[in-house]
């Protein structure tokens, strides 16, 4: 399987393909709006697995281009770029691609984070709007904390709720527990998504009241 993050270059992008690299058989797919700097950045996570005595099968091109050649693809790009980028891949994309979407609209004021939710109910229905009709689009990884996930040294122990179609759900949902120390729980379908994403803000605010937390994620038990 191909699994393609766009915006693979950033913090959160960084945390799910060295996961997902050492973890999983599965190629890798770096995209960025700068071909130069997906190069760039599958040579700097191809060193950080090889300080960790691990490997992983990582390459890095255009957004558009990893859309083209993936099975799964995970908009792993701040909310306020979501649409323009499903935009720009839209001709990539059809009924066998699957379309994931981890963003969370958020505020910040001097209490914390809060919720802030599109027309659409949330950013993964945002997403579905925007997608091309057919592709099955999956709500997932709102709740994951990117510098921990990029911290190989540091083992894991997360869920994180897949909200979408029932059969691309359960894919992404065997794709996720793959990885050491993640699980996915399904969730429903995109209509759950706004109270799945307003999970990201509580959770970053617990950690900003409890200095004890290092980046808290979600575990049911």
């Amino acid at each position: 399987m191909r699994l393609a993050l766009l915006g693979g270059t950033g913090d959160f992008g960084e945390g799910l393909a060295l996961r997902f690299a050492r973890d999983t058989d599965h190629e890798i797919l770096i995209g960025s709006r700068d071909p130069e700097r997906a190069r760039e950045a599958v040579t700097a996570y191809e060193d950080t697995l090889e300080t960790h005595g691990a490997s992983g099968s990582i390459k890095g091109f255009t957004n558009e281009m990893v859309a083209d050649r993936a099975d799964i693809v995970v908009l792993a790009v701040p909310p306020y770029y979501v649409g323009d980028t499903v935009d720009a891949i839209a001709d990539k994309l059809d009924g066998d691609t699957i379309l994931v979407s981890p963003a969370v609209g958020m505020k910040r004021d001097e209490n914390g984070m809060h919720y802030h939710s599109p027309p659409a109910g949330s950013t993964t229905e945002l997403v579905a709007n925007r997608a091309p009709a057919g592709t099955p689009v999956v709500g997932t990884y709102h709740n994951l904390p990117a510098n921990t996930l990029a911290d190989l040294e540091t083992e894991i122990d997360f869920d994180t709720p897949v909200v979408g179609d029932t059969d691309a759900v359960q894919m992404v949902i065997s794709l996720t527990n793959e990885v050491e120390g993640l699980r996915g729980l399904a969730a429903g379908p995109l209509a759950n998504a706004r109270e799945v994403e307003s999970l990201t803000p509580l959770v970053i605010n617990i950690t900003k009241y409890n200095s004890e937390l290092d980046e808290a994620g979600v575990k049911w038990v």
